[in-house]
């Protein structure tokens, strides 16, 4: 529970001495003999030399009342103004309308990131007859992009641990729009490659950290709803790129399409700047120590020395002390250089060590260069088959957004229904997989779909109905591994999830390098089969945890020392 208070508590003669003069007081004054002046003097004199205690403040730290010790020099002066403690609540106890405020804001942010990642692709002709080079080498854009979004997190990550999500986000939100500027304005193919590259690194933070604000606001109980709208954020974004770009890329140079996005990043990033609150607890704790103890020295300046503290031999007795407030966090936190390191190599050591990290992370690559695919594999299949221009193309990810917001529809009230029935589903993480066993089905059922009616002769509506199914899947894959493995590692579920995210990242940023040539090699048919057979596959994942996942949890170093305490 965060502390209720606005302000400190205060006794009746501390309001006395805000108004000035108390008439209590004056007579009480006036019949203290030279004797009792003299011992006060003495009291107050011993009060100030009294060395500073420091105490740990938590959020349910009870905040003493100011003593009436007083120094000689304090007569006639009143109280300063105690601080404002509502803005240092507990993220965790703030009303419902300032967190849904700051989940949509960070969905809106994760959206946007993912409109950049998929509408690089829709200008890649235009890019190819502008500087001659191959179509392969235009999309080492994206493999650029996705490699910057691999590898900042580990990096960027520390810091919104020390100085708080909202620094990091405005920072690096800035530097995202002017480096979507420099895309708009490049001139060069290598200078492309090196603007997004520095793209993908700045507006990773939009996605990967979006994962800690939900964490940060909400309990594990409760944050199935606002990871579903994150995730749908992802795919939404991912579809509306390609979608809004193709028409833009139709009718005008592909400039434009950074333009368009320098507009609407510049946009969100007014909004963060401006309703987007800190809602890292330590950050906000931390905060609140350094008012109050600013509040204490001024109180002290004014000359009023300590606070009523419970006696330890007795709490039910208190004793003036001076004190101040740290927090323990503070102190267990390692330096920069550390935190840096740990963000780079723990990741990797649970890729290799944790058999949980390493097949979530290979399910979930899979997915995501499965979606990184359609990039290459829509145009080339609809503009082949079908006849369609770019902007037809384009339309075609309307199946992705529509996907998406149907994914997250049916994973709200999932969940819900599984609360209601099933509640003993809930006590462990695997409770998180009994949908996800089914939905992510899927994405191999997707693929086979698309691929084997992918014909001329078949409507071109039914092929996208089969990749509106491959996406349902993939949203699955995509909200039960950040669930899971955040219920399974807890305080190294940042570490847990960033390996899946460089192995996401990294995996979906190749396989736009190869779709073109696996198309055309494969078949249409054959490639499409060979990929939701490997999907058929990495489906068996959550089914082995779903019976298996309590005792792989308890021979686990990191998650069975998280079951023990």
């Amino acid at each position: 529970m965060a502390d209720p208070e606005i302000g400190l508590p205060r006794t009746e003669s501390q309001f006395s001495l805000d108004r000035g003069k108390s008439p209590e007081i004056d007579e009480a004054n006036e019949k203290k003999s030279p004797e009792y002046d003299d011992c006060e003097r003495a009291s107050s004199t011993s009060a100030t030399q009294e060395p500073i205690v420091w105490h740990y403040l938590t959020y349910e730290t009870p905040l003493p009342s100011p003593s009436r010790v007083l120094s000689p020099t304090a007569s006639g002066t009143s109280l300063p103004e105690p601080p404002n403690l509502l803005k240092y609540q507990s993220p965790f106890e703030w009303p419902e309308s300032r967190k849904s405020l700051i989940t949509w804001l960070s969905c809106a942010a994760t959206a946007v990131t993912a409109f950049t990642a998929g509408s690089y692709s829709m200008g890649d002709q235009q890019m190819m007859d502008e500087w001659g080079v191959s179509q392969v080498a235009i999309t080492v854009g994206i493999t650029t992009f996705t490699t910057g979004f691999a590898l900042a997190p580990m990096v960027l990550a520390p810091f919104s641990e020390i100085q708080g999500r909202r620094p990091v986000f405005i920072v690096t939100g800035i530097m995202f729009v002017i480096l979507q500027l420099c895309c708009a304005v490049c001139r060069s193919y290598p200078g492309m490659l090196v603007a997004r590259f520095f793209t993908g690194t700045f507006c990773s933070t939009f996605s990967t950290m979006v994962g800690g604000v939900v964490s940060d606001i909400y309990h594990t109980q409760d944050r199935n709803t606002p990871m579903a709208l994150f995730s749908g954020a992802a795919l939404f974004g991912t579809g509306l790129g390609p979608l809004v770009c193709g028409f833009i890329a139709q009718h005008t140079t592909w400039r434009w399409i950074f333009y368009l996005q320098v507009i609407t990043c510049g946009v969100l990033m007014i909004a963060v700047v401006f309703f987007f609150k800190e809602t890292r607890g330590s950050v906000i704790l931390s905060r609140k120590a350094k008012a109050l103890n600013r509040y204490y020295d001024a109180l002290e300046a004014a000359g009023y020395y300590g606070h009523e503290m419970p006696l330890p031999s007795d709490p039910s007795k208190t004793a003036a002390q001076r004190i101040r407030w740290k927090v323990k966090s503070d102190e267990e936190r390692a330096s920069l250089g550390r935190m840096i390191s740990i963000s780079v190599y723990r990741p990797f050591h649970l890729l290799v060590t944790e058999p949980v990290v390493f097949f979530f992370s290979l399910w979930v690559a899979f997915s995501w260069a499965v979606l990184y695919m359609t990039f290459a594999a829509i145009p080339l299949v609809y503009q082949t088959n079908h006849d369609f221009n770019l902007e037809q193309s384009g339309a075609i990810f309307t199946a992705l957004s529509v996907a998406s917001i149907i994914s997250t529809v049916v994973s709200i009230y999932s969940e819900k229904i599984a609360v209601k029935y099933y509640p003993h589903t809930q006590k462990s993480p695997e409770g998180r997989l009994y949908f996800a066993c089914i939905q992510s089905a899927l994405l191999p059922i997707g693929l086979f779909w698309f691929g084997w009616t992918q014909f001329s002769s078949i409507p071109w509506i039914v092929p996208t109905l089969g990749i509106g199914a491959a996406t349902m899947g993939i949203f699955s894959i995509y909200l039960a591994v950040f669930n899971y493995l955040a219920d399974t590692y807890h305080r190294y579920a940042s570490s847990a999830l960033a390996a899946q995210s460089f192995c996401r990242n990294m995996l979906g940023g190749i396989f736009p390098l190869i779709t073109t040539q696996m198309f055309h090699r494969m078949t249409f048919q054959g490639a499409s089969s060979f990929l939701g057979g490997v999907g058929a596959v990495l489906t068996l994942v959550p089914f082995v945890l779903l019976f298996w996942g309590p005792r792989i949890r308890a021979r686990s170093k990191f998650a069975s020392e998280i079951m023990e305490t």
